[in-house]
């Protein structure tokens, strides 16, 4: 392993970001597309991923509100994350920046829910309690490839309009169908929850590859379902990905939810890990090692199971509690599961190493801090030598560890 140097390079994407977010998300909140009365009670659902700027989206939100005489308060949309507690909820959005003092307006988290009608639909249908006592309800929500299946709606309004709202009463029973419950039952489910009239306006968020505010939209409940498709093929547009399309061992510094719902980006990776799904043909990567899980996933480790090694810094920060409710709820068990654990980076590399095989082949090993910066990235020589004509390179061949075999600083 210590034969390996490796060089740090970046690669372009397109980069087209929004400057002002305040102004835009007023602009898009200004239209009459949606009206509330004075002293409305409009509820202000804000979700558990790691969206960019999403505490000063919020507060924009909270603002465009009140500008139209409305009493905004925020709720917690995500399932059964936080442990699937109040408290638990609040801690995430609070993680976020999303807090009473700073959005200017009440935070209620309740993990209670109302039962709706939901017909002839195969699964119950349930709202967040504050939500279906409000005046009208604003979704805020990224717009992404989901992690575990492909469709017209994934990851985006008409997902948290389902799961979101319906805390972890909905997402359990959804999540119980497996990917015919995400694919095919959760745009019903949507139909229904929009047709109550509760939901008022959502408002999209498509990000670029550099973790960017790319777009920003409001959409009224019709356009949820005609738009959201179309701002999906634009994230899809706009994913980063890796120079190179087969790696022998990827090292990931970090992963968490606040990365991915899957803690690592399956779309990325090139690993989904779901019974039923086809594993994508590219990147073809042999081994993943993790070394570390964010401190904004509360001790949620969803996607370790996607790794092959980690380490026991990692494996030390699982909050398992946290992370079995996540997992159990979402019947994925696979992403849940414990790889080897190695006691240092430097052995986690290495055990990496030997599962890749062919121990005479010059391996091509990259790293990167998480599935969400691809820009700049270290590589070994065989890798590099395979990329180098369309990637920067930024320094001299070096040594990826220090003498305690903890990685040095990205």
């Amino acid at each position: 392993m210590n034969d390996y140097l490796f060089t740090k390079i970046r690669q372009h994407f397109e980069s087209t970001a929004i400057a002002d977010i305040e102004q835009t998300v007023g602009q898009q909140l200004k239209s009459g597309k949606w009206h509330c009365a004075q002293g409305a009670r409009i509820a202000i659902a804000v979700g558990s991923r790691g969206i960019a700027n999403i505490a000063r989206i919020t507060k924009a939100v909270v603002a465009a509100v009140k500008a139209k005489g409305g009493a905004p308060f925020i709720i917690p949309a995500m399932g059964s994350h936080g442990g699937a507690t109040a408290e638990g909820q609040r801690e995430i959005l609070a993680s976020y920046g999303v807090m009473e003092e700073a959005m200017g307006c009440p935070i209620r988290s309740s993990m209670e829910v109302v039962k709706l009608e939901n017909g002839d639909l195969e699964i119950p249908l349930f709202m967040d309690k504050y939500a279906f006592e409000s005046d009208g309800v604003i979704l805020i929500n990224r717009i992404k490839p989901h992690t575990a299946f492909h469709g017209d709606y994934e990851s985006g309004l008409v997902k948290m309009s389902v799961i979101g709202l319906g805390k972890e009463r909905l997402a359990s029973a959804l999540h119980a169908y497996g990917i015919y419950g995400l694919k095919t039952l959760m745009p019903k489910a949507a139909r229904k929850i929009l047709a109550t009239g509760k939901i008022i306006l959502g408002v999209g968020i498509v990000e670029n590859a550099y973790d960017e505010t790319a777009i920003i939209e409001a959409l009224t409940p019709e356009e949820i379902l005609r738009r959201e498709p179309e701002l999906l093929n634009s994230a899809k547009a706009m994913l980063p990905g890796f120079p190179l399309n087969e790696i022998d061992v990827l090292i990931v510094d970090c992963l968490g939810k606040n990365i991915s719902g899957s803690g690592m980006d399956p779309n990325i990776i090139g690993r989904m890990r779901i019974r039923g799904e086809v594993e994508p043909e590219f990147p073809a990567i042999k081994v993943i090692v993790v070394t570390d899980l964010t401190d904004a996933s509360h001790g949620n480790a969803c996607g370790i199971g996607l790794a092959d090694v980690v380490t026991r810094r990692l494996a030390n920060k699982i909050d398992w509690d946290a992370t079995y409710m996540n997992g159990i709820t979402s019947g994925f068990y696979e992403h849940f599961m414990l790889p080897i654990v190695a006691p240092t980076d430097a052995q986690a590399l290495e055990w990496g190493i030997r599962a890749s095989h062919d121990p005479h082949k010059p391996k091509k090993i990259v790293r990167i801090t998480d599935t969400l910066h691809l820009s700049e990235m270290y590589v070994s020589e065989a890798a590099l030598e395979e990329i180098k004509d369309k990637v920067k390179i930024l320094g001299e061949p070096a040594n990826l560890f220090d003498e305690q075999g903890s990685l040095i600083t990205f």
